[in-house]
């Protein structure tokens, strides 16, 4: 009868610690946005041999991915670094869309080196760039993109990966590399929500303008629900019951 008093007694405990734990956690929490003026992109080993192992993605699902990656550094012109591993093996050079899109952008071709923070060069260019944001994906997620993620983290930088254009050998593994990032403090962001966040509102520059043609081009979804509305415009139809 003791023991069970003791146990009953210990239970608003609990529950006060565990309501102390949660309000840390909700007062800890700061909404960092994306600053278009304080932002790098980087390109990590798109690589059409690695493009082989993505497995998360359909290969022309994912192919357009990192083009919209490689893409939206030029709609909000922010500085951009690309990089490669070892590309004279079967990993292979970076898609040539990419390097013709970011011509004067530093390439990076790394001989060795598995995390790219690990090659002077290529610190060299992040940091040149005076940027404290990084915008960052790569092949493959669970190595490439983390690695690099962690090790900016750990350098003081703000990180967002873009899990979009960031390809696994499975989902699962995907999964638990984004689980990983999360748990370390990355923000694990699609393309759209990172091309929102830079954009803020439609009216801003870059905005509708520049950001419709894009989503046109990199994502049917949204590019249809404007094409409709732009026939719906134009033909001037409004059909029975769509009002009501």
């Amino acid at each position: 009868m003791g023991h069970q008093s003791r146990s009953f007694l210990s239970v608003p405990l609990i529950f006060t610690v565990i309501i102390h734990f949660l309000s840390y956690t909700v007062s800890a929490f700061t909404f960092e946005r994306i600053d278009k003026n304080n932002t790098v992109v980087l390109i990590v080993d798109h690589q059409v041999g690695l493009l082989q192992l993505v497995r998360d993605y359909q290969a022309d699902e994912f192919r357009n991915n990192i083009l919209a990656h490689a893409a939206l550094a030029k709609v909000f012109a922010l500085p951009t670094v690309l990089t490669t591993s070892a590309e004279t093996g079967p990993n292979g050079p970076l898609p040539k869309e990419i390097v013709e899109m970011h011509a004067d952008a530093p390439l990076i071709k790394r001989s060795g080196e598995v995390n790219a923070w690990d090659n002077a060069d290529f610190r060299q260019a992040v940091s040149a760039t005076g940027k404290k944001q990084v915008i960052v994906a790569g092949i493959t997620t669970d190595v490439c993109t983390t690695f690099l993620a962690l090790s900016l983290l750990a350098e003081g930088y703000t990180v967002f990966a873009n899990a979009d254009a960031s390809g696994a050998m499975s989902r699962r593994t995907a999964d638990d590399a984004n689980d990983r990032m999360r748990a370390a403090g990355v923000h694990v962001l699609s393309s759209f929500a990172i091309a929102s966040d830079l954009m803020r509102d439609w009216r801003n520059s870059p905005g509708s303008a520049q950001l419709l043609p894009f989503l046109d081009q990199y994502s049917a979804q949204l590019a249809y629900i404007v094409r409709g509305h732009v026939a719906a415009i134009n033909n001037g139809t409004i059909l029975p019951g769509e009002m009501e």
